[in-house]
């Protein structure tokens, strides 16, 4: 080796050094950059790469997790890390078969290792699980709601919560519901049913894209994330007041997931469109999904505090919330992005049929998933779904339809917004402190008719209980957070 190659792989290290400690410390796309640099300097080491991977699945990008573990793998087929990145990727994404494989393949390279053994178990078993639960719902097409097959609880005379009085929920049953969830306590069983009920009726009767107006010197609010910080939820609406007629939300999808009070959340956001239907509006995310449920802690979380019949009733209406909306005939707003193709008209999104399970590509898989990027054109996605777009096609999307403005959601940002594809877009995610670890700021943005200029408030993460992140997810996957 001469002394310029040796000197790449000494510095190629200490990146490496550089890059472990920004990932101690939670900064995850420092850790990215560094790790980076290290390659550029000596890229056959598949340790980088594999650790490069592991940032990438903290930053949930999943495909280009999958692209630096394989690249590892290229270089050391005998590197079980390497494996393991990818499974955990694969695990992250749902691939649950192809996870299983790269899990196998690290037993095969450590077969007296007890973690590996232990972590393919649980992996066999997901794999199981999933195939028996594809098996029973084989040949399920009809739209059967699970609606049809409720009867409300009777109340026993011991419980002491909020009550509903008839069929009409009001203000102060809410602020009850309220102050009840920060206690931990849940409301009955028979007035949850009341609520999500109410709210499938009304999502039923909504258009895949909801125009909204504001009227001259009204304000609107867009939040994005939550992903089940209950808190910090609470939070807003302490800085922003209580949604109201006067004072009318969008909440731009995740509102469930990661997040371990994500029952309390929904509740709060689904009662809230029942007492004010033209003040409370609420997307789609990608986490509004049975694949993403089962894995994220929400179909757990549910089943523990609501049980099982609470799990098919989210995931039916989930199925009629809107896919985006449009404010003023100006802002149009959508958890993901734009799309693969050019020529979209708002027109085509109102024609989704949406009453089903996002697919793996299309139009409704794009609003949800999609990212921007810093180049033109159009990329690959970080996350091995949908695809990344850039300015230019965010122009022209916006001229095409006759639009001032994207707001989307769906990317933690560190200060819980971000201005791209030159001001034409911004990115707003409301979860601060993402998941207790990531130490980033929410954010939400305030409209104001007929203007409808961003004004945009940030705010930092408040206590919670000491309830843990993915308390409720499945255990396969909380050995890989």
């Amino acid at each position: 080796m001469d002394a310029t190659a040796n000197s790449d792989v000494q510095r190629a290290e200490e990146f490496k050094l550089k890059a472990n400690d920004a990932f101690k410390a939670n900064k995850f796309s420092q850790a990215i950059e560094l790790y980076s640099q290290a390659i550029e300097l000596n890229s056959s080491n598949a340790v980088y790469w594999a650790n490069r991977a592991f940032a990438h699945t903290k930053l949930e990008e999943y495909g280009s997790a999958v692209q630096d573990a394989t690249k590892a793998i290229e270089i050391d087929s005998r590197y079980s890390k390497g494996y393991y990145r990818r499974g955990a990727a694969y695990l992250a994404m749902g691939k649950f078969k192809e996870a299983l494989k790269d899990f196998q393949q690290v037993k095969k390279i450590c077969p007296n290792d007890p973690d590996a053994t232990r972590k393919l178990k649980e992996c066999e078993k997901a794999v199981q699980k999933i195939r028996f639960e594809e098996a029973i719902s084989a040949g399920d097409d009809e739209r059967r709601s699970v609606a049809d097959s409720i009867d409300y609880h009777i109340i026993e005379p011991h419980y002491a919560g909020p009550r509903i009085d008839g069929e009409e929920i009001t203000i102060e049953f809410v602020k009850a519901m309220l102050d009840e969830f920060k206690k931990q306590k849940c409301i009955h069983k028979r007035y949850a049913y009341q609520i999500v009920l109410k709210t499938l009726d009304l999502l039923r009767s909504m258009p895949s894209l909801v125009d909204v107006d504001v009227p001259n010197g009204g304000h609107f609010t867009v939040c994005g994330d939550v992903h089940g910080q209950y808190f910090d939820l609470l939070n807003i609406f302490d800085l922003n007041g209580l949604p109201s007629e006067e004072n009318p939300y969008l909440f731009n999808g995740d509102f469930v997931d990661r997040g371990s009070f994500s029952v309390e959340v929904i509740l709060t956001l689904f009662a809230f469109k029942c007492l004010y239907p033209k003040a409370m509006y609420l997307a789609r995310g990608n986490h509004e999904s049975k694949s993403m449920n089962k894995i994220y802690g929400f179909e757990g979380e549910v089943r523990s505090k609501l049980g099982e019949k609470f799990v098919e009733l989210f995931a039916e209406v989930f199925c009629w919330l809107p896919l985006a909306h449009v404010i003023n005939n100006k802002v149009f707003v959508v958890h993901g992005g734009l799309f693969s193709v050019d020529g979209v008209k708002l027109s085509d999104i109102r024609s989704i049929d949406r009453f089903c399970e996002p697919p793996e590509e299309g139009l409704m898989c794009e609003l949800l998933w999609s990212d921007p990027q810093p180049q033109l054109g159009r990329g690959p996605s970080k996350r091995g779904v949908a695809l990344s777009f850039g300015a230019d096609v965010t122009k022209k999307f916006l001229q095409e339809n006759n639009l001032d403005l994207i707001v989307r959601s769906h990317e933690v940002k560190d200060e819980g917004h971000e201005i791209e594809h030159d001001g034409k877009l911004i990115t707003v995610f409301s979860a601060p402190n993402y998941c207790d670890q990531m130490g980033n700021k929410g954010a939400f943005i305030r409209f104001t008719a007929p203007e409808m200029k961003p004004d945009i408030v940030t705010f930092s993460a408040v206590p919670h209980p000491d309830v843990k992140p993915m308390a409720y997810a499945n255990n396969f996957l909380r050995m890989f957070q």
